[in-house]
């Protein structure tokens, strides 16, 4: 393996040797942990696990990672790495309710949203000025907890961790295009709830 696929940065101004992670060096994995710990956890919470559960999860995650390292060839970001073992994780514990019909009363709302064309009939509610307003954060989180699972994964990860669609469909072993269904589907689901609420544009 050349010796540029055996660097990358792990920490902002931090170059951590692949070779240091396969050793198990304290220093680069306590640098790992320290950069990723707080997105997984805050991550899991948006899949709509419970704080306990969150913490889990993350540990769960370095300890998976810790075993699996020396098949991390540096060829995608570490961050990368960890969000698909966290993904892995979240669906183990989920497993019994994981499957979800997706032609589900969804399509009824779409209906009423698109025209014949496709276009949107009212342009949808931008999801990032949702989350960066603070007085609306309480009713997205509601929203966001009423979510299917998948529906709030993607969303997750696609808005908030801002991973693309690349990255995420290889995580949850699914196509691109689905990812953009997914992901389509959760922004509208939460414009309908949010409105439903009274938040609109005119708010």
């Amino acid at each position: 393996m050349q010796a540029a696929r055996l660097r990358w940065v792990v920490a902002s101004g931090s170059n951590i040797s692949l070779a240091n992670l396969r050793a198990r060096d304290p220093a680069a994995l306590r640098a790992v942990v320290n950069q990723h710990a707080r997105r997984l956890y805050r991550a899991a919470r948006g899949m709509g696990f419970s704080s306990g559960d969150a913490e889990d999860l993350a540990q769960e995650v370095f300890a998976t990672f810790l075993e699996t390292i020396d098949r991390f060839e540096g060829r995608s970001e570490v961050g990368t790495w960890l969000f698909g073992i966290l993904h892995h994780k979240a669906q183990e514990r989920r497993r019994a309710h994981w499957r979800e019909d997706l032609t589900d009363a969804v399509d009824e709302v779409f209906e009423g949203r698109f025209k014949a064309d496709g276009s949107w009939r009212e342009p949808p509610i931008q999801a990032d000025r949702l989350v960066a307003a603070g007085q609306t954060a309480e009713a997205l989180r509601e929203c966001l907890a009423g979510l299917p699972d998948q529906h709030r994964e993607v969303f997750q990860l696609r808005q908030l961790e801002e991973l693309s669609a690349a990255d995420v469909s290889e995580m949850i072993g699914c196509t691109i295009n689905h990812v953009g269904v997914l992901f389509h589907r959760a922004r509208v689901r939460l414009r309908a709830c949010l409105e439903a609420q009274g938040w609109g544009r005119s708010r």
